[in-house]
């Protein structure tokens, strides 16, 4: 731990200029703007006017051209993106290695090249109408569709009312609709050790139901001062899709969402819960899932000396299963599965160096006495040039659950992440 933050010193006494970062550019293609102007920070965290944005539909557009007819408003160019992960991680629990040509885990230093490597497209398709569609072009099995949404929203005047049908493979119901950047929905995370800073992704489908697939319709109303997301979901992938090669199932999910996002001062804040409930189909003949969980979030964005921070909190729990079907948020434990986080984002040099840290307090459901799972973690994001950053993630393990011999008691990973 201690080389670790010599090192991210050492990163900031070394870096006095860099250029600005941005994010995607297939939004800022559209709309003319730099992606600085909807991010905080560095990428992928919002700031006011990048919430503005993702409410209306990804549907403001600048000084790009238009075609227009009746009834037709859509951007001249079909505006795209690519995000590539290159990530090495390495973890101090027992090697899985028998012979020295077996495949390399965590324990032994693990280059992920392509840990993601998304293809994406989006922004309008009418006045009121806007996409969004991620493609994994390293997908398993040659699958190329990892998430689409397509949120129809209708400006009511002193709120925007939305209907957003949606399907992820793996960013949970929370993809339909969702405007803060703590980690409430996977993709808007301010580190990217994910489940050690985020409460709710701790307990992130960890009963496998689809590893956090979701398809539904979530409808939404926001306005400046909150936003009520009500989501109907089967925690499945592409239901019905190819002529119903993925079955199609019942939607009997629900996930209630509900956040203030007042300014005061001049920190913007969002301040929520949700919760999900009921069980429904998975997609699989025969297996359907649970999905209970209730959390709440806070998130702060100002600045301190000139600089800006973010501040996170979260905490989530998801009870234990019923007999003969899995919550996806707990799986088989014997107890209820809970954690809590909280940490704060820090930029050094605007949207050039930023640094963090969290702690996580969690139980993670099993034995009394061998449950504890808590984490310190340390991170820093160096923007190299525009859309090219370096990740540095430390993460410190403690707690009754990480007693067993050659358990993990810490984590570092190494990330470079490009968009162009």
């Amino acid at each position: 731990m201690k080389k670790i933050v010599l090192s991210i010193a050492a990163a900031v006494a070394a870096t006095a200029v860099a250029p600005e970062a941005s994010a995607l550019p297939a939004f800022a293609r559209q709309t003319g703007m730099a992606c600085t102007a909807c991010h905080a920070q560095h990428f992928p965290v919002l700031n006011g006017f990048g919430r503005a944005f993702k409410a209306a539909g990804y549907t403001m557009m600048g000084a790009q051209e238009k075609v227009e007819g009746e009834h037709l408003s859509i951007p001249n160019t079909l505006n795209a993106a690519i995000l590539a992960k290159v990530r090495y991680q390495k973890d101090n629990g027992a090697s899985t290695k028998v012979l020295a040509t077996d495949p390399n885990g965590t324990a032994n230093g693990q280059l992920q090249f392509g840990d993601e490597f998304s293809l994406f497209f989006g922004g309008r398709v009418a006045e009121n109408i806007g996409f969004l569609f991620e493609g994994n072009t390293v997908a398993v099995g040659g699958a190329l569709l990892a998430g689409f949404k397509m949120p129809i929203v209708f400006d009511m005047g002193g709120a925007k009312i939305g209907v957003t049908p949606f399907t992820t493979d793996a960013l949970g119901a929370q993809y339909g609709f969702e405007l803060s950047s703590g980690g409430v929905l996977r993709a808007n995370r301010w580190a990217e050790h994910r489940r050690e800073t985020s409460a709710i992704q701790y307990l992130a489908n960890d009963g496998g139901a689809g590893l956090g697939a979701a398809t539904g319709f979530a409808l939404s109303a926001q306005n400046d001062m909150g936003f009520i997301n009500i989501t109907k979901f089967a925690p499945a992938f592409g239901m019905g899709a190819n002529g119903a090669a993925v079955p199609s199932v019942d939607m009997k999910s629900t996930y209630v969402r509900i956040a203030a996002t007042p300014t005061v001062g001049d920190w913007a804040m969002v301040v929520g819960a949700g919760s999900m409930s009921g069980t429904s189909g998975n997609g699989v003949a025969g297996t359907s899932a649970q999905t209970k969980e209730t959390f709440f979030d806070f998130q702060a964005q100002g600045e301190v000396a000139g600089k800006e921070l973010g501040v996170y909190a979260q905490h989530a729990s998801a009870p234990i299963s019923a007999v003969g079907v899995l919550n996806a948020y707990n799986g088989a434990n014997i107890q209820t599965k809970k954690a809590t986080t909280i940490g704060a984002d820090y930029s050094v040099i605007p949207h050039v160096l930023s640094i963090g840290a969290a702690y996580r307090n969690a139980k993670t459901g099993g034995a009394v006495g061998a449950d504890g799972d808590d984490a310190i973690t340390l991170t820093a994001v160096y923007d190299l040039v525009q859309n090219v950053a370096l990740h540095v993630n430390y993460s410190s393990y403690s707690g009754s659950s990480r007693n067993a011999v050659g358990s993990v008691k810490a984590l570092t990973t190494f990330m470079l992440e490009a968009a162009w």
